[in-house]
């Protein structure tokens, strides 16, 4: 009995014995690279801004001595999340519909200070302002009011909210009641000027 010779095997095709895909040119490659990485900063920084905090400037006095002309500031996102806004809370809002109709842009934020919540009793007398009949002790405001509020109550879901310039201020005592859906965050931390940094 003799052995059958082996059946000859097909040769190699070229894919077969490659063992790495052919790499990119060095420039190209960085190029991805870098381009991957901007796209996850980009979407981060959008992330953070969008849902978490912001940098916000102050344009205006109205907030004086607490923060000037020109101040950034952080706005925290998060906390509104699981609770309203609380007395004595500095909060940046979108324009109600009442300062709308004066011709601001929704886009165009304020700045304020949450002075009553839903159900408190809100009054400004004899340069004062009272908040369920007390008086609050204020020692941030640039002067004490000079005008009159009658006694009012916030009604549910809104704030009443006011400018520690309380003179020079476009706020609750002028155009009413902010809803809680209005609010965008609550000012935490000044970062600039550098001279002024701190919380707030």
């Amino acid at each position: 009995m003799t052995a059958e010779p082996p059946e000859p095997q097909a040769p190699l095709s070229e894919k077969s014995v490659e063992s790495t895909p052919p790499k990119s040119p060095p420039g190209r490659r960085w190029l991805w690279e870098n381009l991957q990485i901007l796209a996850i900063a980009l979407v981060l920084v959008l992330v953070i801004r969008t849902f978490i905090a912001e940098p916000r400037y102050i344009p205006s006095d109205s907030m004086a001595p607490t923060l000037a002309v020109g101040d950034r500031v952080v706005v925290e996102k998060v906390s509104y999340h699981f609770r309203p806004p609380a007395d004595g809370e500095i909060i940046v809002f979108e324009p109600p519909p009442q300062l709308q109709a004066q011709g601001y842009q929704a886009s165009q934020a304020f700045i304020k200070r949450t002075i009553g919540t839903a159900g408190e009793a809100i009054a400004v007398q004899d340069h004062t302002v009272l908040v369920n009949d007390t008086p609050l002790q204020e020692d941030y405001i640039a002067e004490p009011p000079q005008y009159q509020l009658d006694r009012l109550r916030v009604p549910p879901h809104t704030l009443f909210v006011m400018g520690d310039n309380r003179n020079n201020s476009n706020d609750s005592h002028i155009w009413g009641f902010l809803p809680e859906r209005n609010v965008i965050g609550r000012a935490t931390f000044r970062f600039w000027p550098l001279a002024r940094i701190g919380w707030v």
